[in-house]
């Protein structure tokens, strides 16, 4: 029962974040003038109309005096409910690490949120084509929609690839050397990254934030998702965590036997034998 109880959590928690993260981004506008509003009137008003257009629930009315009303303010606070949650029940899948940290559990619970946005693509997807070839009545939301959740996807899996080492790595020469010599490596590769982070953010912070997100650029079509306010601030963002997921594992993987560390990268043989079972291999 219990065991029931922990895998319907596994999907539950990811759900319900996602569900909650993108109520708050559909409802970005609102937000944005509600806690840090533009100062220039036109501003204000295209921001306004804006939101007035997308808007789930406009009969609500906004609190305290604003445009967000008692569902964005909801899903706003359940935010960090549920990824406190969902990183404090998270359970370990057959070949994850062992032993992970705070930061390592961060990484796993963002790896459930892209499961569950790529079954959200697929799941548009599918529908899409069932109305387009057999009630003849496609979407204009559909492909767009499926855009901007892979480019979440593409983004937030990076940091699940980095924390499980799963990144593509040559070790032609790596091998080869001391351990010393790997840690030296190792080293430099992590501040290399970490320098590139750090341009990469101060470089184009001041475009993607005060202009992209801060102005909640739109994709400029007929569903209009806020593709460009989105995705280009995930991209600093998840630069950034990968940066951390990399320190982290520089330090968690610093006194561990170079052998242990190729083990998650060998093929597991009950999985394999699982899969051909499922096929109908022999």
């Amino acid at each position: 029962m219990n065991n029931n109880l922990d895998v319907l959590k596994e999907w539950l928690i990811p759900f319900a974040f996602v569900f909650c993260a993108g109520w708050v981004i559909w409802h970005g506008p609102a937000y944005i003038l509600d806690f840090i509003p533009h100062e220039n009137p036109s501003m204000v008003a295209q921001m306004t109309e804006l939101h007035q257009r997308k808007d789930v629930s406009p009969g609500l009315g906004g609190l305290f005096g604003g445009l967000t009303d008692i569902i964005d303010w909801a899903a706003l606070l359940l935010l960090p409910v549920f990824f406190v949650m969902g990183v404090r029940s998270m359970k370990l899948a057959q070949m994850e690490f062992e032993n992970p940290s705070k930061i390592d559990r961060i990484g796993m619970f963002i790896g459930r949120i892209t499961m569950i946005l790529i079954i959200s693509m697929t799941l548009v997807m599918l529908y899409e084509v069932f109305l387009r070839y057999v009630v003849e009545a496609p979407t204009l939301w559909a492909n767009e929609l499926t855009l901007w959740i892979a480019g979440f996807v593409f983004m937030l899996s990076g940091i699940y690839a980095m924390q499980q080492r799963s990144h593509i790595r040559i070790f032609i020469l790596y091998d080869v050397l001391p351990r010393w010599a790997q840690h030296i490596c190792d080293t430099i590769w992590v501040v290399l990254l970490w320098l590139f982070a750090f341009f990469l953010v101060f470089g184009s912070y001041k475009q993607v934030f005060a202009i992209k997100f801060y102005r909640w650029e739109m994709f400029g079509t007929a569903f209009d998702p806020p593709i460009p306010a989105t995705i280009q601030p995930l991209i600093l963002i998840t630069i950034c965590l990968i940066a951390l997921q990399a320190l982290s594992n520089l330090i968690a993987d610093w006194n561990k036997d170079p052998a242990e560390l190729m083990e998650k990268d060998a093929i597991d043989q009950e999985e394999l034998e699982a899969i051909k079972k499922s096929v109908g291999a022999n």
